[in-house]
Parts: C-alpha cells; structure tokens; sequence
C-alpha cells in the first residue's frame, strides 16, 4: 500500500468521524457510500457459518449501509481510538455499539467487548477496503436480553425476522463470498 501524507490521513479519519455523527443523527448511514470507492470492498465475519461482503459502492450503500444497518436506528457508535499508519495508507478505529434505549436500571444497552474497523486508505478521500470485527456471541446475547424486555425495535425485528426466511444478499459461507475477508486491493 502506498503512503500518504500524514495530515491528508489525519483529516480522512476526521471526515469520516463527522459523517458517522451526521449519520447517527439523521438515522441514515448511507451518507458514507461516497467515502468508498466504486470498487471498495466491505466485509465481516459473523462466525463459523456465516461472513458478510459487499463488492463495490453500490452495495456498500445499498447492503453493508443500509440493509445490515436497517433496525440500528438511534444506535451510536463511538470510536474510543484510532491508529493511523500513513506510511500503509492503513487505519484502525476501535468503537462501541450502544443503543438508543436504557435498561430500568438507567444502564445503556451496549453490546460488550470491542468493536473495530479496519480501513485501506486510496487517497481522493475514499477508503478502498474495510474489514469490521465485532463479538457476534455479545451483540445476540443483547439482542435476545432486548427482545426479553420488550426494547428491540420494530427496525430490528423486521430485519431479524428477513434473516430468518433465508439468506440476506451479502451474506455467505466462509470461503464463498466473490471476495475473501484477507483479500486486499493491488
């Protein structure tokens, strides 16, 4: 990967920051569609049967942002830190999930553990790969204990409950997704 200027890698990670509060505040995730690439990949893993991978812009917005951030209205996700390797044009931002909704104790509904992203940068402002990692195991033992008490949203389970009629698109068994979570742009 090539090197950037330190400052230019600095100020990405800062957009990228405001867009993601832009977004937690208007409820719509697909404003960061065009911080991709048109080529950029996007994927995670979500265990030993599943891994999710959007190929391209369009899908990204349309599946990463939109289909899988369906029902996570009011959520937030801040990032606690940020690692820049500008030499790499590479980023790592580690952020919670927490959601819009508190327990009867007051405590915030947060999914435990550590959530991160892992960025490629591709200069002209756009990352051209992304990689996420996140405990699968925490965030559906806090879905259960919400749906137990009643404060999962509607959002949620309708998105939920498309899951359970089959495959959603993006989805796939590891090894068969048309781009492999270690591959990396030339």
């Amino acid at each position: 990967m090539p090197a950037f200027p330190r400052d230019e890698m600095e100020a990405m990670v800062q957009r990228w920051l405001d867009t993601n509060k832009r977004c937690e505040a208007e409820n719509d995730w697909s404003h960061l569609a065009e911080m991709y690439t048109e080529d950029a990949t996007y994927g995670w893993n979500l265990g030993p049967r599943d891994e999710f991978m959007a190929v391209g812009r369009d899908e990204i917005r349309d599946i990463a942002l939109k289909q899988e951030m369906g029902g996570l209205d009011g959520w937030t996700y801040p990032y606690e830190e940020i690692l820049i390797d500008d030499r790499k044009g590479q980023v790592i931002g580690m952020w919670r999930q927490v959601a819009d909704v508190k327990r009867e104790d007051g405590s915030p509904y947060e999914v435990l553990g550590i959530g991160g992203s892992w960025f490629r940068y591709a200069g002209n402002w756009q990352w051209s790969w992304q990689r996420d990692w996140f405990d699968y195991g925490n965030v559906a033992e806090l879905f259960m204990e919400m749906i137990k008490h009643g404060t999962l949203s509607e959002g949620m389970t309708k998105r939920m409950d498309r899951s359970l009629s089959g495959p959603l698109p993006g989805h796939y068994r590891p090894g068969t997704a048309p781009v492999g979570l270690w591959d990396v742009p030339s």
